[in-house]
């Protein structure tokens, strides 16, 4: 086989049309080899090469006789020092940090760790078997694809809808998919799956972590899996196991999912785990950065570089003080956007990528490339703004530019619709795009990305069914999960026959959709909120690839006038440009008649005082929006002016009489939305009867 010495650059392995170029960063190595195999879990390497080539702290060699999938693996010399933070084993095949695809899942063995696993020494004596034919292999991609005209959809904040869904949860059961796509990327763009995507109105698919990621062995000694897929180790590799088949066709067929649901107009967000990777603390298996240079990628403890600093619950977090780390995130979300042509990204943990020393420095290196990259200026940029280290609720805190999951939002609508006393002034900032959190300089009401129920937690129908956790499938006895989860039951825990609670708990399942589809921000629906779908009280179903977390499409007559209703409320949204603003409402009068821009109303139609907001005991709000308070315009900056609305909500167990304000032009308030009471309604007597427990949303119309 020839040999050339190759490029430092670009990482990773580049097939350029005549031969493969590799190159792998190790600061503290001593020797690389290239490991090269004709099996994808060969137990032994066909060729192994020594990479005599280091530029700049990188690896590289050229081999002009190497082709697309060809599967390849690195072995790194230099010091076992775990005392050090070294831990270099050259018995343990890596897969290149950089690879493009990985052709299948680890196989768990003893082999697959640094150390001796049970000679009494912890993590301190070197293991000297070979890992190979347990770990999967790396593979050489070619990168072309017909893309055609495939354009970002590139939707404005303010009109964009975010689905949060999992490739294969979203799939497996659909008996409209095609049986053999079903779980995969390939289905996830059929047509039935677009279809349902569209008459939701749904404008961007948040997928659930698509990088491969490492299952644990303890979950499958317990016959459990990693189903959510937050343990990445491949942060440029589409998971093979989205794909239907073969070494390396996740990724044509992620791009075809991509370029489906972009000539669907649908944007398409990854969630992505930058912050800790699937090779885990000090007892963790060697299986990539850990063994290409350990002291460079992790954070290690100042004092005892032998352990991890934690930040994430998951053993490890990235070394965001060093270069070359910032650079492999760097250069993954570069790809994902020009070679993938992705839309976004939502970052798990992301103070933990603030973390250059101990606290959070808002201003940190990787937030700034990142607002200063031309490539990731164009994209949406999601945070899940907190971790588990000290000080690391930031809601609110994130730089211009970023949106981001605003948990106050989730508790607020929580506590108002179990029936929570004194929420009204909380719900008044919640619903007008939470300004109390997000209006800094520069900052707009779709920093707030609301949601009710996510991928973590309750759904949207267990919160109404349960109000304690029921976890024991996951093995642990219950004891994972959260144990404040701001549910009510209505009565029993779990299913009922009892045909008043299940009224109840549908009425409240609409109030929970119709305050996210009728709130200033981005909204986020998970998928199969919409269709009433349970996990069975599992708040946790992080281990679950089953029926616990797969949608049921299968829907009796209340699912189905369950998603009917979801179609409307998210419709009227779309419809109405004050139910979508991008700057603040201020409490202001329009000069031409003295209407104010919001106004906050009682039940008998005058505005909220200062007593009002204090009193805990009010369980009514009314929110009075002025048709002029949009700030949205035409392709020729021309305003478009909607409707004025007016929101009740009635939080209480009893019905209230509510006095509509009066408006100085003639006409008639009309119902678009009565969780309590199906069809449209005038209300021609200028008042209505609100019920317990319900919303309203009305349209003034003018004569």
């Amino acid at each position: 086989m020839r040999v050339w010495p190759g490029s430092s650059y670009p990482l990773g392995a580049t097939w350029d049309g005549e031969g493969v170029n590799f190159a792998l960063f190790s600061e503290n190595a001593t020797g690389v080899d290239l490991c090269l195999f004709d099996e994808p879990f060969g137990a032994r390497e066909t060729h192994r090469i020594p990479m005599r080539e280091r530029t700049h702290g990188v690896w590289h060699v050229y081999l002009p006789d190497l082709r697309p999938g060809d599967l390849y693996g690195y072995r790194v010399h230099g010091p076992y020092e775990p005392l050090r933070g070294n831990r270099f084993n050259p018995n343990k095949l890596l897969i290149d940090p950089y690879a493009k695809a990985i052709n299948g899942s680890i196989q768990w063995s003893d082999s697959l760790f640094g150390y001796e696993i049970g000679n009494g020494q912890a993590d301190l004596s070197m293991d000297t078997r070979d890992s190979a034919p347990f770990l999967p292999k790396s593979v050489v991609v070619d990168s072309s694809f017909a893309w055609g005209d495939d354009r970002a959809p590139r939707t404005p904040w303010n009109r964009t809808f975010i689905y949060e869904c999992h490739v294969k949860g979203m799939t497996i059961r659909h008996p409209d998919v095609p049986e053999k796509l079903r779980g995969t990327y390939l289905g996830l763009a059929s047509d039935a799956i677009i279809d349902h995507l569209q008459a939701l109105g749904v404008t961007a698919i948040e997928l659930m972590p698509v990088h491969q990621f490492v299952v644990e062995r303890h979950l499958l000694e317990k016959n459990l899996t990693n189903y959510w897929g937050y343990h990445s180790i491949g942060f440029f590799a589409p998971d093979v196991r989205f794909a239907t088949s073969g070494r390396s066709e996740q990724v044509s067929e992620f791009k075809t999912m991509v370029k489906r649901l972009h000539s669907a107009g649908i944007e398409v967000i990854l969630d992505v785990v930058y912050n800790h990777t699937g090779e885990g603390n000090q007892l963790g298996p060697t299986l990539s950065l850990r063994g290409a240079d350990n002291a460079s990628y992790y954070k290690l403890d100042r004092d005892q570089p032998r352990y991890y600093t934690d930040y994430t619950g998951c053993g490890n977090s990235m070394n965001m003080l060093h270069s070359r780390t910032i650079q492999l995130i760097m250069d993954s979300l570069r790809y994902w956007v020009q070679e993938m042509h992705v839309d976004g990204f939502r970052f798990d943990l992301a103070p933990a990528l603030a973390r250059e020393l101990h606290a959070v420095n808002r201003l940190g290196r990787f937030f700034a490339m990142i607002q200063q990259d031309p490539i990731m200026a164009q994209t949406k940029l999601i945070a899940e703004p907190w971790d588990l280290g000290e000080g690391g609720y930031l809601v609110g805190q994130f730089p211009n530019g970023w949106a981001e999951w605003n948990g106050k939002y989730r508790d607020t609508v929580r506590r108002v619709w179990r029936g929570d006393p004194g929420q009204m002034p909380e719900l008044a900032y919640r619903l007008s795009g939470s300004s109390d959190i997000y209006s800094g300089p520069r900052r707009h009401t779709y920093g707030s990305v609301n949601f009710v129920a996510c991928h973590d937690g309750f759904t949207l129908h267990d919160l109404v069914t349960y109000e304690r956790k029921h976890n024991d499938a996951n093995g642990e006895s219950n004891r994972d999960g959260h144990n404040d989860n701001l549910s009510r039951n209505w009565g029993v825990e779990g299913p009922t026959v009892v045909p008043r609670i299940n009224e109840v708990r549908e009425l409240i399942k609409k109030n929970f959709l119709a305050t996210l589809a009728f709130s200033q921000g981005v909204p986020m629906l998970t998928a199969g909120d919409e269709m009433g779908k349970t996990q069975r009280g599992n708040n946790n179903a992080y281990c679950q690839d089953n029926e616990i977390s797969w949608i049921d499409w299968d829907l009796d007559e209340r699912r189905r006038e369950l998603l009917r209703f979801t179609i409307e409320v998210f419709k009227i949204r779309e419809k109405n440009p004050v139910l979508r603003r991008r700057g603040f409402f201020r409490g202001q009068e329009f000069a031409e008649d003295g209407v104010k821009d919001v106004a906050w109303i009682r039940e008998d139609g005058q505005e909220f005082n200062d007593g009002d907001w204090r009193n805990p005991d009010r369980h009514v709000l009314g929110m009075m929006i002025a048709g002029r308070a949009t700030d949205e315009v035409d392709e020729r900056g021309r305003l478009i002016v909607g409707n004025t609305l007016m929101l009740l909500l009635n939080n209480g167990e009893q019905d209230v009489l509510f006095h509509l304000p009066a408006v100085e032009v003639p006409g008639l308030w009309r119902e678009l939305v009565n969780t309590a009471r199906p069809g449209r309604r005038y209300a021609e007597m200028g008042q209505l009867n609100l019920e317990g427990r319900s919303l309203i949303l009305l349209e003034y119309q003018e004569a």
